[in-house]
């Protein structure tokens, strides 16, 4: 029997990261890897260390964007500025690659993506960060998987998310991908639902075994594009996924890993993956599509974290417009900390309140901490709560004109 733990056995067959996706756990954890995208600069936007940043990227925003400009040209030049500002500052404290988010709206366009991802990479080469160093994260849509192909032969790496199906894995690796990311828990989460089954064992969670095809597939017939795994519920999941490329954990599940004994062998392994029952499919666009509309699973789950990560955009944008507002009528102070409502609205698809977990597309380790109760919603009190701050929310007035609003200590 093993005396060492699950953490470290898992380390020796597995790029062990932190699933850490706030700016002040990304600076503490140290994960190999890190991403840089809207809801990581909406959370940082209600840290007072830094509101000069904010302040100084709108403001030069506005200055070059010329008189002319629009308030969505000056803010969507601010967010761009933001996100690579943010991807530097994580790069100061991660060994590996900073993965920056593509606005997730332009995600049925080939040629605004492509356009987009060299924008961002030029503003971190700007800055004298490598493109090794940079990753375009993209949603793996056709439309997605085409513009990656063309940034890939550039040198423009890209991590293809929101992938949930075999014919999305299949497309991103014949495209010469670098990496694709899935969540474990929310494949597994649409299938208890479906089924009305309460609990499937690691074994048999559709989501592993979903994930174990891809990387079986992958290894069988030589790709190199690499699979990450983030959205775990439990470490039964991991060790079942033992072995794959890169696994994203949150802290709370590395400390039970840190403090769990016994052997941990290795569930994916490349020499086994040749003796896997695949029969290579060629991905063509019709294919894709017709794989994709027969995937209920697949065609939901990544039509609803492409309107989640869209909402997410458009809160930013709104926050920062209202934050532009602001600095200009010299009251920035009284009005700089509304977003925390945007926050909750943005997760709030339905608006009765409540957030579910269905609902929610950030982190899910994020998402279990809020849940103070564990009753599985969020209530405003209890993101209040874990924003560490204190406010009350009026959800019939909460709006640009409106500022029927309290706050303190913010």
């Amino acid at each position: 029997m093993s005396s060492k733990t699950w953490l470290e056995q898992l380390q020796q067959i597995t790029i062990v990261v932190a699933d850490a996706r706030d700016i002040r756990a990304i600076e503490n954890l140290k994960p190999q890897d890190a991403i840089t995208n809207p809801a990581l600069i909406t959370a940082a936007a209600q840290m007072p260390e830094y509101k000069d940043i904010f302040h100084q990227t709108l403001l030069q925003a506005k200055q070059d964007a010329g008189a002319g400009a629009t308030i969505d040209q000056i803010v969507s030049l601010a967010v761009d500025r933001l996100l690579v500002w943010f991807g530097q500052k994580i790069l100061k404290t991660i060994t590996g690659r900073i993965s920056t988010q593509v606005d997730a709206r332009l995600c049925y366009d080939t040629e605004a993506i492509i356009a987009k991802a060299r924008y961002l990479v030029s503003l971190y080469e700007a800055n004298n960060i490598s493109r090794e160093k940079i990753l375009m994260k993209i949603a793996s849509t056709w439309e997605g998987i085409r513009a990656a192909e063309v940034l890939e032969k550039e040198g423009i790496h890209c991590h293809l998310n929101l992938l949930f199906g075999i014919h999305q894995a299949i497309a991103c690796a014949e495209a010469g991908v670098t990496l694709v990311s899935t969540l474990v828990g929310r494949i597994g989460d649409w299938f208890k639902k479906e089924s009305g089954r309460e609990f499937y064992p690691a074994t048999r969670d559709p989501g592993v075994l979903s994930i174990s095809q891809f990387y079986n597939y992958y290894k069988k017939f030589g790709y190199q594009t690499q699979i990450m795994v983030a959205g775990f519920r439990n470490i039964d999941q991991i060790a079942e996924l033992a072995g794959c490329d890169l696994l994203a954990i949150s802290p709370v599940l590395l400390k039970k890993l840190q403090s769990t004994t016994g052997e941990l062998p290795r569930q994916l392994v490349p020499a086994h993956a040749a003796e896997a029952h695949f029969r290579k499919i060629h991905i063509d666009k019709y294919t894709f599509y017709n794989m994709h509309e027969a995937d209920r699973m697949a065609y939901q789950k990544l039509e609803e974290g492409i309107v989640g990560m869209s909402k997410t955009l458009v809160a930013l944008e709104q926050l920062l417009a209202q934050w532009l507002e602001c600095l200009e009528n010299k009251y920035i102070n009284s009005c700089s900390c509304l977003s925390l409502g945007n926050i909750f609205r943005v997760y709030d698809f339905d608006g009765d309140g409540f957030i579910s977990r269905e609902e929610w597309t950030g982190i899910d380790a994020v998402f279990d901490a809020l849940d103070v109760n564990h009753d599985g919603i969020i209530t405003p009190e209890e993101m209040a709560g874990g924003l560490g701050a204190a406010f009350h929310l009026s959800f019939n007035s909460l709006g640009f004109a409106n500022k029927s609003y309290e706050m303190k200590n913010l």
